[in-house]
């Protein structure tokens, strides 16, 4: 499976972006989908998850500005970004988590897109 990230690019504090991610093919099972960020000297992190089901989950430091959605017929994810702070500043990756078979647990990564937030 590959992820295909788009959207990143450069905007000013205050402004909004929004991030799609396309999956190639669809797997066995889905567990979920999700964004993480890596921020200049900094770890990868969670940015927000949606699970199958559509359950999501959020870094609190997102929570009210950032919206996870997902649309199934496309394999599509996609992150709203609002209100957007010089910190939220990273290189964006794509995630994908499941199964290819029933005993195969298979975890993808897409190559990242590069959301820089001036201000």
């Amino acid at each position: 499976v590959q992820l295909q990230a788009f959207g990143g690019g450069l905007v000013q504090a205050g402004g909004s972006l929004r991030l799609s991610c396309a999956a190639s093919e669809t797997i066995f099972k889905l567990n979920s989908m999700g964004w993480y960020r890596q921020g200049p000297g900094k770890q990868r992190d969670l940015v927000a998850t949606i699970t199958s089901g559509g359950r999501t989950n959020y870094a609190d430091s997102v929570k009210g500005r950032f919206t996870i959605s997902r649309d199934n017929a496309k394999n599509t994810v996609y992150l709203q970004m609002n209100s957007l702070k010089p910190e939220d500043t990273a290189v964006y990756y794509c995630n994908l988590d499941g199964y290819s078979d029933p005993w195969s647990a298979v975890n993808f990564w897409g190559k990242g897109t590069l959301v820089t937030v001036s201000s």
